[in-house]
């Protein structure tokens, strides 16, 4: 394709996501549905103006996911403005570690005994379709740091949790196809995969983000230097810890959303017990260079201020990578006699897991519900099965994990989607009349 259709194609579409707000906010449709669709049309299926093969293009599909995940991520930690110590963290840890292993092993045995995969390759699925996503669900997420709504922080700390977790699992289904070294009896895969490369991400992460942010609140309140070009701050601090993770082999998606806890964990040390709503009322008036070098106000400007970047730059590359999706979505990847996996895993799997790794009383029935629900999958799970694929999987069998992985995804961005706007309405609804 010429680029002068390129520049036009993309430039009507960034317009048209500048412009349609409002209108999106009136039909029962999201952008992401739009993304979609505009990928089928533009790809093989539509127009043929885009065509991307997930077999050929494995490498490029996993960096371009890989960039998508970590910056949503480190939006995430941003966001999840709760001590560690407090009771709303109880949900979300389960929903990443205990919900998640088990939908892992419900969705290995579907593999296995109903869709004739190796177990290897079954596990390889389950982990790629296990983590929920902290790029599409944003409507489900919390809207702010603000925001401490118990069904919001468990969907926004378990997408950010479980993209981090998910890894010891991809890392056992390559292993169990002779394409990782597992070790004698899995000594290596326990060992390394799961224990270093988790608690080794999350220390890497915290530290990197306790030093990058001390740091830069003592030149700006010392020296006054530092101050503004906060876009570099944020690519740079994602860009250090992820790197760092990466070369002591740990995994570098817990590092970056640990990386951006620690910097709500610095601001709270600075604001005390400043009402959350009250600190952000301040910080977002007054002018930018006073703020930042303020000795108490410093640290929040500097976290909402990354935040605000981190958020449109999540909006510009869910764009991207959507409209790539739509783009596969042709016979040879997207084969519909796997349609029937799909809601075998959004109302059985999902719910089972929910339901047995979230019990308790710690959330009540209706978020419980909802949660069981909204188990959006997406992005991540794209960067997962390209990183299987760079890795060797036999080409008949990554075709067949292709298909599956974006049957769910399409499905996912149209039911959730869909379903998001009525049903949050509701739920704040609901919350009203309790309230009043």
């Amino acid at each position: 394709m010429k680029p002068e259709l390129w520049y036009l194609i993309i430039g009507l579409l960034l317009v048209g996501v500048a412009v349609s707000g409002t209108l999106m906010k009136r039909l029962p449709l999201t952008p992401t549905m739009l993304y979609l669709g505009l990928g089928a049309v533009l790809g093989p299926v539509g127009l043929g103006l885009l065509i991307v093969d997930p077999l050929q293009s494995a490498t490029l599909l996993e960096h371009a996911a890989e960039i998508a995940v970590i910056v949503s991520l480190f939006t995430t930690g941003l966001k999840l403005r709760v001590p560690l110590r407090d009771k709303l963290w109880f949900t979300p840890l389960r929903l990443a570690f205990v919900s998640m292993t088990i939908t892992v092993g419900l969705v290995a045995l579907i593999g296995v005994y109903a869709l004739g995969l190796p177990l290897g390759a079954a596990i390889l699925l389950g982990a790629v379709l296990a983590p929920t996503d902290p790029v599409l669900a944003s409507d489900v997420q919390l809207e702010s740091a603000t925001d401490t709504d118990r069904l919001r922080f468990s969907i926004t700390g378990e997408a950010g949790l479980n993209d981090g977790t998910a890894f010891p699992f991809v890392m056992l289904g390559l292993g169990l196809l002779g394409l990782h070294d597992l070790g004698e009896w899995g000594w290596r895969w326990f060992a390394l995969d799961m224990v270093w490369a988790i608690t080794g991400g999350l220390a890497i992460g915290a530290g990197g983000g306790l030093l990058v942010g001390k740091l830069v609140i003592y030149l700006r309140r010392e020296h006054r230097e530092g101050i503004g070009a906060d876009e570099f701050l944020a690519l740079g601090l994602i860009a250090f810890v992820y790197g760092v993770a990466l070369l002591t082999h740990t995994y570098g998606f817990l590092a970056v959303l640990a990386a951006g806890l620690a910097l709500r964990a610095l601001e709270r040390r600075h604001t005390g017990d400043t009402p959350a709503k009250e600190m952000m009322e301040v910080v977002s008036t007054g002018k930018k260079d006073e703020l930042a070098a303020h000795p108490q106000k410093g640290a929040a400007h500097m976290a909402e201020t990354l935040l605000g970047f981190n958020e449109q730059m999540e909006r510009v590359l869910e764009v991207a990578l959507v409209l790539l999706v739509g783009t596969m979505l042709t016979p040879q990847f997207a084969n519909w006699r796997d349609l029937w996996f799909v809601p075998v895993l959004f109302l059985v799997v999902r719910p089972v897991a929910v339901l047995a790794g979230a019990s308790g009383r710690h959330i009540g029935r209706v978020q419980r519900g909802l949660i069981c629900w909204f188990g959006v999958r997406g992005i991540g799970s794209i960067y997962y099965l390209m990183y299987a694929v760079g890795h060797g999987v036999p080409a008949e069998m990554a075709a067949r994990l292709v298909s599956l992985t974006l049957c769910v995804i399409s499905v996912s961005v149209v039911v959730h989607g869909i379903s998001a706007a009525p049903l949050m309405t509701w739920y704040r609804a609901r919350g009203r009349a309790r309230a009043g």
